[in-house]
């Protein structure tokens, strides 16, 4: 039915957003039925190839806007322990959120260290329980290795940011494992 839906909207499969091949947002998987016909809306602004060219750098371009990875522990975020809000560096849209809180009552780490060299989210910014709707985030299935994952893409822009996985902490136990030179940081201001 996803190879259906993707002939009719004109996208190939793997450019289908999770939400649309089934399940509910933040769900993370499929069958359930169709999500909701707003996250199939792209967002401008929509640059030409040689314009996403000159305003990124080769390895920003080349993990955004072509689907690459940037090695392992080589991002420049990777240890980062600043709160603060990590943006699509093409779009500047408000993506995780690095927020240490902790007293008697609370502890929230969104920003975790995985382990797999790149940087580590437990959840989107704005994300309500399960519910992803308010996020920057995009959900999409990814078949290019031969194997079925969830590549997480700006709403906004659709730059590529990196993976994400059922293998994280917390109560939705999920990883986002994404690219640092796709994110601009700017700490929390006290």
């Amino acid at each position: 039915m996803a190879r259906l839906l993707g002939v009719l909207w004109g996208l190939p499969f793997r450019e289908i957003p999770l939400r649309a091949v089934g399940g509910r947002a933040g769900s993370g998987g499929a069958g359930a039925g169709l999500g909701d016909a707003g996250s199939l809306t792209k967002h401008e602004p929509s640059l030409t190839k040689s314009e996403w060219q000159k305003q990124l750098t080769p390895e920003q371009f080349y993990v955004t806007r072509e689907k690459g990875t940037e090695p392992p522990f080589s991002g420049a975020y990777l240890n980062n322990k600043d709160s603060g809000m990590y943006h699509c560096v093409c779009c500047d849209s408000p993506l995780f959120s690095s927020c240490r809180v902790r007293n008697v009552f609370h502890s929230s780490e969104k920003k975790y260290c995985s382990g797999t060299g790149w940087p580590a989210f437990s959840e989107a910014h704005g994300t309500s329980g399960s519910d992803e709707r308010d996020t920057g985030i995009l959900r999409r299935v990814d078949t290019s290795l031969g194997l079925t994952r969830t590549e997480v893409v700006c709403k906004q822009c659709e730059a590529h940011l990196g993976h994400v996985f059922p293998d994280g902490p917390g109560p939705n136990g999920q990883r986002f494992c994404i690219n640092s030179v796709a994110l601009k940081f700017k700490p929390r201001k006290h």
